[in-house]
């Protein structure tokens, strides 16, 4: 057996010890001993998976285990689960410094907080357990287990708070859910069927030659696009981000928001040649989605006044750019081999930027004890790298640039690298809602430890993340200006912005966050109401036809009634009839 044999079963095992320890401590509390629940063992529940990826690949099949399951660690998974343990660690260190005062409160006995701690620390687990689960999975039903797993946990972690807005946007987030859910299962069962399949390598194949397969795709596109905030199925991002912790938001944002785009590609037949045309059809349908994403969320999202609903649209802006780039892997199959390594670089450094840029929120409301100067220089790293203006953003910009102009698909680039420029602006607003709503001094060491490694390793993604060699380029120093000139751009577009509004203030501009979901909801409450009349409607029809019923059946009660008492007086003076019917036969027969 080998080293990697042997950690797989801890990396999925320790977190769920560890939520049962932390359910166990809850219910074994005494009123002088009170547990603490974000320890040093809880914030290591995803080590274990961090050690996977850098020992090597490797498969695993258990026959006994569902319908009989096949996990694997290739080149994909591999990084993939190498960024997600990653964030997962530095959230969860960040969390321990930032829940640090609600720990306090549960160990004094306050019996909210200690319910809030508990549901935090069994929640967390749970939901990290799903998301290392889905990433290894290649058969479908661990698969599926794995996505609703995280998704279900992950909504104890919106929620967190117990407020009235953190209840709305739980309740986003899980209709949403529910929603995207179903439209995953139906596809993964028709496709399932229809291939004769229980893998998802097997799914993807059967997708590619079905007659129908292009419809199954759109579901599980569909599906799988809640989780990676498709335009139209994205409105819980605003709505869930702003109302929940800083750690949780980083981790939902950074990773959980990434299973979406994993599960593409694991059941799209993306870079399949033999692949009929109607796949084309769909790739230009989410192409388009996808630049109506990145564009339409920039310009929504810098009139957020809270900077965590900025980078829930910036979320979903550069998931649009990500749903651009997974199209052309269905219009344009040949880009597929070169676009692959850059989608992953992409998911990887958004992942922990955006997850640096959530735990910054979090430290502009409580900042350390520091120079405001110096924090804020820091706050606005990721952004920057974020942008392509540095670092690994630079990287992952120039590795999706060459792959793009290898095959001469130039306009694309194009409205990608304007897009960009919505990046900068996003970011641009984001720093500027932080510095408006800068609070008094309160983060510790943890925290401030979390998110100073998560900038780290987002500026220096391409070096550690574990793709194959020589599947990324870094850009030559001629071509820097080109990758950068959108982030400053977009500061020139946010410094004339600010001017103008200095000088003709709109204080009245509020765009709520969560654009269509008010739209959704006015629509639903029509329906409710038309159902509702239609009810009353139907109630009223129902209460007429009873009472209409209740006189036919009194009517005929009386008419009863009446049949019964001739039969009485007939049978009371039956002899006398009979004799009277005798001699009535009598004289007809004498005449």
């Amino acid at each position: 057996m080998s080293l990697v044999d042997l950690v797989l079963p801890l990396a999925l095992g320790w977190p769920l010890v560890l939520a049962l320890r932390s359910l166990a401590c809850f219910y074994n509390q005494s009123p002088v001993n009170q547990p603490v629940y974000l320890t040093w063992a809880w914030v290591s529940a995803p080590w274990p998976a961090l050690l996977l990826p850098f020992l090597g690949e490797a498969q695993w099949t258990m026959d006994s285990w569902l319908l009989g399951s096949l996990w694997e660690l290739d080149a994909i998974s591999r990084a993939w689960l190498a960024f997600t343990a990653l964030l997962w660690s530095f959230s969860a260190l960040y969390a321990r410094g930032y829940f640090a005062a609600e720990q306090q409160k549960a160990q004094t006995g306050e019996s909210d907080a200690q319910r809030r701690m508990m549901r935090l620390a069994v929640l967390w687990p749970l939901t990290l357990t799903g998301n290392l689960l889905l990433i290894i999975a290649e058969d479908i039903a661990s698969f599926y287990l794995g996505f609703a797993l995280m998704t279900f946990a992950g909504y104890g972690l919106v929620v967190h708070t117990g407020t009235r807005r953190a209840l709305h946007g739980g309740r986003a987030y899980l209709i949403l859910a529910i929603l995207g859910e179903g439209l995953m299962l139906g596809g993964l069962l028709w496709g399932a069927g229809e291939a004769q399949t229980v893998t998802l390598p097997g799914l993807r194949e059967g997708i590619a030659s079905a007659e129908q397969g292009v419809w199954m795709a759109l579901l599980l596109w569909l599906g799988l696009g809640v989780k990676a905030g498709v335009i139209g199925l994205h409105v819980w991002l605003p709505l869930a981000h702003p109302v929940a912790p800083a750690p949780a938001s980083a981790v939902l944002s950074g990773a959980v928001i990434k299973a979406g785009l994993l599960g593409w590609l694991n059941v799209l037949p993306l870079g399949v040649l033999e692949a009929h045309g109607d796949f084309a059809v769909l790739g230009r349908f989410m192409l388009v989605l996808g630049l109506v994403a990145a564009f339409g969320a920039a310009l929504y999202g810098v009139w957020q006044r809270h900077p965590k609903a900025v980078l829930a649209y910036s979320s979903i802006s550069q998931m649009g750019m990500l749903t651009a780039l997974v199209a052309m892997g269905l219009i344009a199959p040949a880009t597929w081999p070169l676009l692959l390594p850059a989608i992953v670089l992409f998911a990887a450094h958004h992942a922990l930027t955006k997850g640096a840029l959530f735990m910054g929120t979090g430290l502009s409301e409580h900042p350390p004890r520091m120079p405001k100067v110096l924090l804020f220089g820091g706050l606005a790293l990721p952004g920057l790298s974020l942008a392509g203006a540095i670092g690994a953003g630079m990287v992952s910009k120039w590795s999706i640039k060459s792959a793009l102009y290898a095959h001469e698909h130039t306009g694309l680039m194009t409205l990608l690298t304007v897009a960009a420029v919505g990046t900068s602006l996003l970011m641009s607003a984001t720093l500027w809602r932080q510095w408006q709503q800068w609070g008094e001094p309160g983060s510790n060491a943890c925290s401030l430890g979390g998110w100073l490694a998560a900038i780290m390793a987002a500026l220096l993604t391409p070096l550690w993340l574990p793709l194959p060699p020589d599947s990324l380029e870094f850009p030559s120093v001629s071509e820097w200006w080109g990758l950068i000139w959108p982030y400053v751009a977009g500061v020139g577009l946010v410094t004339v912005g600010l001017g103008l509004l200095r000088r003709w203030p709109v204080s009245d501009v509020r765009l709520p966050a969560g654009d269509a979901w008010w739209l959704y909801a006015s629509w639903a409450a029509w329906v409710l109401t038309r159902v509702q009349a239609q009810a009353e409607n139907l109630s009223a029809r129902k209460k007429r036809t009873v009472k209409a019923c209740l006189r036919a059946e009194q009517r005929m009660m009386r008419i009863l009634a009446r049949i019964i008492s001739y039969e009485v007086w007939m049978r009371q003076h039956t002899s006398g009839l009979m004799m009277a019917l005798a001699l009535v036969f009598a004289l007809l027969m004498l005449l």
